[in-house]
């Protein structure tokens, strides 16, 4: 029986392998430090994170959700692209957008308050602040929540449509937008047209 490093990283042992090595790094309370470890590189394995969120492992979807969200607690975003790491091996997977989906928002307090597709809980702020670009096309926003070194959610189209119900509107520099508040800061969200 060959150790791990003789195992090709897109062989279902690999994704096997990869679980099991996530499962220790994940124990206890909290993330893993994946931004501390420096793995050798073992080139990519076939996991794709399509547009809508879901998780794709030899073109087959990763139905068992407890996984998907064991392998977003260690995915990173390098320069290079995006990686799963554990502190013996680092492979690379695709992203179609962005790995997360922000599937709920809730106002408390003075916060906004998001849950994404893998169970991540973020609350926007400095240190998690929304963008908006214009798909340049259709005009059609494009939400994005930083959740965390890095790696994004994009606002799904529900949670964004309720984001715009809270929104009041602000003079910037590009004109008046429209925006929201949260932990303090203001998050522009779209530019106010043709209102008399």
């Amino acid at each position: 029986m060959g150790s791990p490093s003789d195992r090709s990283p897109d062989l279902r042992t690999g994704l096997d392998g990869l679980a099991a090595a996530a499962a220790v790094t994940g124990e206890g309370r909290g993330l893993p430090p994946v931004h501390l470890w420096n793995p050798p590189n073992c080139g990519d394995i076939d996991i794709r994170i399509a547009r809508d969120g879901l998780w794709f492992h030899e073109g087959t979807p990763i139905g068992r959700a407890p996984l998907v969200r064991l392998f977003s607690t260690i995915l990173r975003r390098d320069p290079d692209g995006y990686w799963l790491v554990t502190p013996v091996e680092k492979m690379r997977i695709r992203v179609e957008d962005v790995p997360f989906i922000a599937t709920r928002v809730d106002r408390v307090g003075e916060v906004l308050r998001f849950e994404t597709n893998v169970g991540d809980v973020v609350e926007a702020g400095p240190d998690h602040a929304l963008r908006v670009e214009m798909q340049p096309a259709t005009g059609e926003p494009r939400p994005y929540l930083h959740v965390r070194r890095g790696l994004e959610a994009r606002l799904s189209r529900p949670v964004f449509y309720e984001l715009a119900e809270m929104a009041t509107v602000q003079d910037t520099p590009q004109g008046p937008q429209y925006g929201v508040t949260s932990h303090g800061a203001w998050f522009p969200i779209g530019p106010v047209g043709g209102e008399s």
